[in-house]
């Protein structure tokens, strides 16, 4: 977007996964939201517009990726596949028509009961992942020698499973129980169709011999060895097929990219045309480089003044180069805050909250030095995909705060251009896991803080949270609408 005598116009979006919570008496009845010191992020909403949004629909817990096809202007009721297809592209394995996927986990399942005692055998994977997957990949299934399976390691205890061949439909259940301490499911058609009740054969087939795989590997005798869970089994989750949408540039007029290590958004971003750019470090969980996302986005929304990153299709060996032009719309998805909400630790969430919101100080370092070149013109917009409080450690159906504001006056609410400059570009790392610090001091500190505040601009906002956004300009609204709201801002200022 942008002439040659203009500044081109640019958006950095960042999606904060699980961001919304309840109100807890340990954090003397707030959010957590409210309960960190965000100052980058209360001054967004300072300096712009705000308002609480339903990510689908009022009253809907929704997943990551019905979520995010809502957000980015894909009616899920109309579009969605299912988000197997998802993880899977994410992951890397590549899809045609008729191809069915599933969003796996390595669990550990009790031989003697069909009990699955723990859906994720292990949150730490990484290493022993990848090895298991390349034992799957490529299996064959005694009774159905025409089929192929694909395997690839996604995050942590993930994986992405995909079938190729004949009579496959994507109109199956699973064999995740959902919960721990429940009996590994068996497949079974949701329609009455002689593909789905094939199909359903199929997968219960690759489900045991799967099992049969993981068994006798030696590395889960050495787990076992070691005193840890075995991942002897292989929850199939979420069968879908790939979707065939509008990419998101005919539909916006936006060239986009996006940072995404999880593989579930990485899918979902290929399966609406978005770039995937590289940022190294970034890991999708607890151990992710926040500075190395920032760094990918701003340089991909400040091309060609700087160099743009590399595209990429996860998985694969060799990068593409990044759009020579740069993007009009930069994605920056952060995931850990959601693992926080679905371990119930109310203080991670809090510290991890602060340390996205140090993250997004230097991406408008970054965005501002090359606003400074008078070629471009940002704007900074955050929220969540959904509500995931500590306090029931799963997705729910709390609204999300919304806000976004022009670049120039998020620095005026900081306090000026030599406060962000000053912003140090350090890499950080997130809280550690086990942080149990007393959060009572802080909170003594927010409550004085948030009587000093003052909406800039806008609207009468001057906190970014749940309760403060209520009072936005926008109201309340659907995710559906989001898109059309940031474009109607980007015309109101042109």
């Amino acid at each position: 977007m942008g002439s040659p005598l203009q500044p081109k116009t640019r958006v950095a979006f960042v999606l904060i996964d699980g961001l919304g919570d309840v109100s807890l008496p340990r954090l003397g009845f707030k959010t957590p939201l409210q309960a960190a010191k965000v100052p980058n992020l209360d001054a967004i909403a300072s300096a712009g517009v705000n308002g609480l949004m339903d990510p689908v629909e009022v009253g809907l817990g929704c997943g990551s990726d019905t979520a995010h096809l809502s957000l980015l202007g894909y009616d899920p009721r109309v579009y969605y596949r299912g988000r197997g297809a998802f993880e899977s592209m994410g992951a890397g394995l590549a899809m045609s028509p008729g191809d069915i996927a599933f969003k796996s986990n390595f669990a550990t399942l009790d031989e003697k009961t069909g009990i699955v005692t723990s859906r994720r055998a292990d949150r730490h994977f990484e290493e022993e992942g990848p090895v298991l997957c390349a034992a799957l990949d490529g299996m064959k299934l005694p009774s159905f020698p025409q089929y192929e399976v694909r395997v690839r390691y996604a995050t942590e205890h993930r994986c992405g499973v995909v079938v190729k061949g004949p009579r496959l439909s994507g109109n199956i259940s699973g064999t995740d129980p959902l919960k721990d301490n429940r009996l590994l499911l068996q497949v079974e058609a949701l329609d009455d169709t002689d593909e789905a009740r094939h199909t359903a054969v199929v997968v219960n087939e690759l489900s045991k011999e799967m099992s049969k795989i993981l068994i006798s590997h030696p590395l889960n005798a050495k787990r076992v060895a070691e005193g840890k869970n075995v991942a002897n089994v292989v929850l199939l989750r979420g069968c879908g097929i790939r979707l065939e949408v509008p990419p998101f540039e005919k539909r916006h007029g936006l060239w986009p990219c996006m940072v995404a290590p999880t593989k579930i958004i990485a899918g979902l971003g290929l399966s609406l045309a978005i770039d995937i750019l590289d940022a190294p470090g970034a890991t999708g969980d607890y151990r992710t480089l926040l500075t190395s996302k920032a760094t990918a986005i701003a340089k991909a929304l400040s091309a060609p003044l700087q160099s743009c990153p590399s595209a990429f299709v996860p998985g694969e060996d060799e990068n593409k180069p990044g759009r020579s032009d740069g993007y009009d719309f930069g994605f920056l998805h952060i995931k850990a805050i959601d693992d926080a909400g679905h371990d119930k630790a109310s203080i991670l969430k809090v510290k991890g909250l602060e340390a996205v919101d140090r993250a997004i100080g230097q991406l408008a370092r970054l965005l501002w030095e090359a606003e400074s070149t008078g070629k471009f013109r940002y704007f900074l917009c955050v929220t969540g995909d959904h509500s995931t409080p500590v306090e029931y450690g799963d997705h729910s159906f709390e609204t999300v705060p919304f806000a976004m504001c022009r670049l120039k006056d998020f620095v005026s609410a900081v306090g000026g251009e030599s406060i962000i400059l000053g912003t140090s570009l350090d890499p950080f790392p997130l809280p550690a896991t086990e942080v149990h610090d007393d959060l009572t001091d802080d909170v003594g500190i927010e409550q004085e803080r948030s009587k000093q505040l003052q909406a800039y601009n806008g609207d009468s906002v001057c906190e970014f949270n749940e309760i403060a956004a209520a009072r936005g300009c926008l109201g309340r609204f659907p995710g559906g609408e989001m898109m059309g709201i940031i474009k109607k801002f980007l015309k109101l200022d042109a």
